[in-house]
């Protein structure tokens, strides 16, 4: 919706959520079950991939990564249609359906034969919630600013309780679907997670006289005008059924999907610096090699960040005790630990770097990149720590496992909301957009990377569904493979984090902060975009992810 027509829709006075309109309680319950669904789905599909499938750790990592980083890519296509088209509603309802048919499929799970029709299904329902995910995610966070005008003080609020959603779902959906696949059978945890999608659905069609006519089509008579026949509008839910028809090619070639990345990623950034050194002032140019700078230490960020997807995920399960008062966890519940992490520490992160600022200690955007890779990279080496305190592959204390979460949390709550603020204020008007998509791109590259570290890190002689048993042979082999690539992915990080640490100031000088007004940078939708993100919620997105 464009900044004209919000202006002319009426305030809205109603105020009988906690003080903010009913219209927010309706995008807080769709959200909440839309991650639900998504992170009730992602704790299992590694294992699904493995024990199901019965691809090889390398295979289902790369699987694994090609997806991730689709689900990244994919909400470019569905904020450019809203925002030129359809409006936030309609895509939002549209990427809800799309997820449903997604999640319905995932439960429909065949005999296991990956060259039968049954694993075809699974990989359209890849590609279907892909595609949902594009459409609904990239929308519904900008419509809870709608509710708002732009100098009412409840906006920061009204994120905070829908960041409150998010991360509600994700610990909730990785909990019960976790438990369900894994103790009942995979097609209950993926049929729970389709439930919960299709209440998301419910309860957003249901509120929609609360919300108020925010998130409607910015032209509306031109959404019904007719192209060969065929309205507008359904032209373009033609063109998401064409994306899911791409992507289920995607799924199934991951290495064009590292293609795809390389060559959209290099003429996302050459033309950025292209713009930057012919177009720009030198002082928005500096900002922009600034912004270029925390692109690029994102990636690796978000390489190392989600194993906890893939190679995390199958070491707990294989390798860790996670026998927790008489009753052996399901592996999957533990990726319900970030979120949780989250919603517990990024109140307390608001109030520290408040702190900091009052009394002027507070770090540069470049120094909270760093140390948010250096307590990335220590969670790493704590592991391997935790690994090499047992002997002849004996099983991992769990305690080591919250460790890990507790470092990448608090480095994810370093980088991933700062990154977002930095990217909104460093754009001039004319790029904010781009430089936005070139953040979640960079989000997008990451895990894809991921996908192949966690190849590195598995083992490739479970192709036939057998499984490493603690204190056997290939449990210490295993083990020690995990450790090789976990010491040095996280000395990496340490190294990298040192290094944007030194290099700090510099970025802080290229950010020219002290002459940054209201004037240079993006105003309008991305904001939107950015501020749940900025409370600290998930960016997968994305973590996520948001």
């Amino acid at each position: 919706m464009s900044d004209a027509n919000l202006i002319e829709l009426p305030e809205i006075t109603d105020k009988r959520f906690f003080g903010h309109p009913m219209g927010l309680a309706i995008l807080f319950f769709a959200e909440m079950w839309e991650r639900f669904s998504y992170y009730g789905m992602r704790a299992l599909l590694m294992f699904y991939l493995v024990k199901h499938w019965m691809f090889s750790d390398g295979d289902s990592a790369v699987l694994y990564g090609a997806y991730t980083a689709l689900v990244y890519i994919t909400p470019v296509l569905g904020g450019y249609l809203a925002d030129k088209f359809l409006g936030q509603r309609k895509a939002v309802v549209f990427g809800a359906l799309l997820l449903t048919i997604g999640h319905g499929l995932m439960a429909f799970e065949g005999d296991g034969a990956q060259g039968g029709f049954a694993v075809q299904v699974f990989y359209m329902a890849l590609a279907f919630i892909i595609v949902g995910s594009g459409f609904l995610k990239a929308n519904i966070s900008v419509m809870v600013g709608q509710l708002y005008p732009r100098t009412d003080v409840r906006r920061d609020g009204a994120y905070t309780i829908f960041y409150m959603g998010i991360n509600l779902g994700a610990a909730l959906g990785a909990i019960a679907c976790g438990y369900l696949g894994e103790e009942f059978g995979w097609n209950y945890g993926f049929g729970a997670a389709g439930l919960g999608m299709l209440l998301g659905l419910v309860v957003f069609v249901m509120g929609k006289p609360l919300l108020h006519g925010r998130g409607e089509a910015p032209d509306p008579k031109k959404l019904e005008s007719s192209i060969n026949g065929l309205k507008l509008e359904w032209l373009l839910y033609v063109v998401g059924v064409g994306a899911v028809v791409l992507c289920w090619i995607l799924v199934q070639n991951q290495q064009y999907v590292g293609g795809l990345l390389g060559l959209i990623g290099a003429g996302l950034v050459s033309y950025v610096l292209k713009t930057a050194v012919f177009d720009l002032t030198p002082v928005e140019r500096d900002r922009i090699f600034a912004a270029m700078f925390l692109i690029f230490g994102s990636i690796l960020f978000w390489a190392l960040f989600e194993q906890a997807g893939s190679s995390i995920s199958l070491l707990t399960d294989r390798m860790v005790d996670r026998n927790l008062l008489g009753w052996e966890v399901p592996a999957s519940m533990f990726q319900s630990i970030n979120a949780i992490y989250i919603v517990l520490l990024a109140p307390v992160f608001v109030i520290i770097w408040s702190f900091l600022g009052k009394i002027g200690l507070e770090p540069s955007a470049g120094a909270k990149f760093g140390l948010g890779m250096i307590q990335l990279g220590a969670g790493f080496l704590v592991l391997v720590m935790g690994a090499n305190s047992v002997e002849n592959g004996a099983l991992i204390p769990v305690a080591f496992i919250f460790l890990i979460y507790l470092l990448h949390t608090t480095g994810e709550l370093c980088l991933s909301p700062v990154g977002l603020s930095a990217m909104n204020r460093l754009a001039p008007l004319n790029l904010a957009s781009i430089i936005m998509g070139t953040w979640f791109f960079a989000a997008a590259t990451g895990n894809f990377v991921a996908g192949l570290i966690a190849r590195a890190s598995g083992s490739e002689s479970l192709n036939d569904g057998d499984e490493i048993v603690a204190g056997t042979p290939a449990a210490i082999e295993y083990v020690e493979n995990v450790n090789q690539v976990y010491t040095t992915i996280g000395w990496v990080a340490v190294g990298v984090g040192v290094g944007l640490i030194l290099l700090s100031p510099f970025i802080k000088k290229l950010m020219h902060l002290d002459t940054l007004g209201d004037a240079d940078h993006s105003l309008a939708g991305q904001s939107e975009l950015a501020e749940p993100q900025a409370a600290g919620m998930d960016t997968s997105g994305e973590s996520i992810d948001i």
